[in-house]
């Protein structure tokens, strides 16, 4: 996890030269457009997350093994952070974009739904029921709240959206120097999404051991 982190710090800084240097500024947005390189990440990974909590939820259900519980679970709150902040920095984009800070587009309005629910499965997982009963309830929620991910990939394609369609089959209207910065990002915030999804899977791990111990210290007092 140190090594993701280190490799994270490096090209974080290789990227800072990339965006505000080497990518050119868009002629209609300006300045304001290079958000896009940090929205996009975080959007995309985010969606990454939650097709590991449908990955999980599914194994979980299958073996019963607690250790794709907990990948699911933080999945889905790495997920849950993820897509937060690419709801925001959205926003911060299409105020410059639209004049507005949210419209109910079906990319945002998808999106959105796909936040709360994610959100409910996050909340469910911290609810005072049996061990068992709450990991098979989350893990039927992780696979049906799946449903919502491709709706949101593909709504701009589906329906009439101002939202960008970032990658068309003709790039999308990017420049190449803008194709290359994008690449760049996602690649550098993988980073960061892995250690973060590494270090809380671990925190999940370790937490359950302890309470493990503490429950067989108290059958023998």
């Amino acid at each position: 996890m140190i090594v993701l982190t280190m490799i994270f710090g490096i090209l974080v800084l290789i990227l800072q030269y990339i965006i505000w240097i080497y990518a050119p500024i868009e002629a209609t947005l300006g300045i304001v457009q290079k958000i896009f390189y940090l929205h996009l990440p975080f959007a995309w990974w985010g969606m990454m997350s939650f097709l590991l909590v449908f990955i999980g939820s599914v194994a979980f259900l299958i073996t019963k093994r607690d250790n794709f519980d907990f990948l699911a679970r933080a999945s889905a709150e790495i997920g849950v952070l993820f897509s937060a902040i690419a709801l925001v920095t959205g926003s911060i984009w299409a105020k410059s974009s639209w004049g507005i800070w949210w419209t109910w587009d079906p990319r945002l309005t998808t999106t959105l739904i796909m936040w709360f629910i994610y959100m409910g499965y996050v909340l469910i997982q911290s609810l005072d029921i049996s061990r068992r009963k709450k990991q098979n309830i989350a893990a039927v929620i992780g696979i049906v709240a799946f449903l919502d991910v491709p709706l949101v990939f593909f709504s701009a394609r589906i329906w009439r959206s101002v939202h960008p369609a970032v990658f068309y089959a003709k790039g999308g209207g990017l420049s190449i120097e803008m194709l290359y910065t994008v690449s760049a990002a996602l690649v550098t915030f993988f980073f960061l999404w892995l250690s973060l999804l590494v270090l809380r899977f671990r925190q999940l791990l370790f937490e359950d051991r302890i309470k493990g111990m503490f429950f067989e210290i108290i059958k023998e007092l």
